[in-house]
């Protein structure tokens, strides 16, 4: 059934029901008997028996809903494993241009008037520009 045709049940089904009191009693009684009808015709549903192999059923992971789960799941994870590895990146760069600023002070490199500026930054600055 498509949702047209489950949308014209529903309607026809809320018409009855609106209608239910007003019905003669034969009426009443061959839906009834249609209803009874369609009921023994109908077949029933067999019940499935889960089948266990193992410790661990591999089926469940080929299911549709665990793969719209792991289909979420695995971009968040790759998201937060590529965040995690910028930031570690970051930090390396910073370490690596405190490293060379202290190796350039323990080398005696820059001049005496370097450590008494106040714009000691904006020297290590430019001379990293240069660079």
């Amino acid at each position: 059934m498509n949702t047209d045709d489950i949308n014209l049940a529903y309607k026809i089904r809320h018409a009855l029901n609106e209608q239910l009191d007003a019905m003669p009693a034969s009426t009443t009684d061959r839906l009834a008997q249609a209803r009874a009808r369609a009921m023994a015709r109908k077949k029933p549903h067999a019940p499935q028996q889960a089948v266990r192999t193992g410790w661990f059923d591999f089926g469940v992971l080929l299911s549709g809903q665990a793969l719209s789960r792991v289909a979420v799941a695995v971009p968040l994870l790759a998201l937060v494993i590529g965040m995690g590895g910028v930031y570690q990146h970051e930090q390396q760069q910073k370490l690596a241009e405190l490293a060379d600023i202290d190796a350039a002070v323990l080398a005696d490199e820059l001049p005496l008037t370097a450590y008494l500026d106040t714009g000691f930054n904006a020297y290590l600055e430019s001379q990293q520009r240069q660079q």
